[in-house]
């Protein structure tokens, strides 16, 4: 008969045991699907949809904007409506070409080296203190 080192067979440290082996084993299941990038942390997800839905809200709201001085000068209610329609495709077309993990400011930056090739840097601003001058020796007693 093999031996047990002294615990029964069956017992609540046998139980124990086995419920701690199967936990091992589970969290090591989730650690892979990580790594091969098959599970993904909520919080990641949750700030995910949120900058998408923000892109969505802001967009959209940029399209009374566009469209106000255009619609205000047209008489024709058929025109006003397909300057409507092609700024609305056009907020679409771009919102579906958004990237959540390319931030505003690093698209803006891509766009420009793409786009020209040639972007040059900009000079830094020479800065002027403002203000009185700095006194330069201290008072004298």
């Amino acid at each position: 008969m093999p031996s047990t080192g002294g615990v029964k067979i069956g017992s609540s440290y046998d139980e124990a045991r086995t419920r701690k082996v199967n936990a091992e084993a589970e969290i090591a299941e989730l650690e892979l699907k990580k790594i091969h990038n098959e599970l993904v942390n909520a919080d990641d997800v949750v700030q995910a949809w949120t900058d998408v839905l923000g892109s969505v809200k802001s967009r959209l709201l940029s399209i009374p904007t566009k469209a106000a001085p255009v619609v205000a000068a047209e008489t024709n209610a058929g025109m006003c409506q397909k300057i409507i329609e092609e700024l609305i495709q056009e907020a679409l077309e771009e919102l579906s070409r958004y990237d959540p993990t390319i931030s505003p400011t690093q698209s803006t930056a891509s766009q420009i080296e793409e786009s020209d090739g040639s972007a040059e840097a900009t000079a830094k601003p020479k800065r002027k203190r403002v203000g009185r001058p700095r006194k330069t020796a201290g008072l004298a007693k």
